[in-house]
């Protein structure tokens, strides 16, 4: 095998691993905001100031880097599929992978895997179906995503 193959073998077995240098969920957040230009800073600011039936998903790191995503009380899906609302396109990601759903009754929204091949992983721990906060992290293939939700 090559370095080069070996490299992302290796890459894709660890998808899910604890990184030692991930940092919390709120200095991530944080440190996103501070490399963010002044207009994205103002959208992320508006959805965080708004209602709770609002949020964003904000890819910060991998394939698309800096694409944001807005989701409602409608929810999303999240694949490689191109019927999916958020599309990620990576064969780390598989067609159905994910999605977000709002539940009104708890006002908040929630990140289900679909049974896809490499998972879902919320601040690096693997989950099938979980509630989302805001500045958590969400992994999905070599796609690192901020959760971002409004406050009211």
């Amino acid at each position: 095998m090559s370095p080069q193959n070996e490299a992302e073998l290796t890459t894709t077995l660890r998808l899910g691993a604890m990184s030692d240098i991930s940092p919390a969920a709120n200095t991530l957040f944080e440190g996103h905001l501070s490399e963010i230009s002044g207009a994205e800073r103002a959208i992320i600011d508006e959805i965080r100031a708004g209602s709770c039936e609002k949020a964003m998903l904000v890819i910060f790191k991998g394939p698309s880097k800096g694409s944001r995503f807005l989701i409602t009380t409608t929810g999303a899906t999240i694949g490689r599929a191109h019927e999916s609302e958020i599309f990620l396109d990576d064969v780390t990601v598989s067609r159905a992978h994910a999605s977000v759903t709002f539940a009104a009754g708890a006002r908040s929204f929630s990140i289900t895997d679909s049974a896809s091949l490499n998972g879902t992983y919320l601040n690096s721990t693997s989950v099938s179906h979980e509630t989302l906060s805001n500045g958590d992290e969400i992994q999905i293939g070599k796609f690192h995503l901020i959760f971002i939700v409004g406050q009211k």
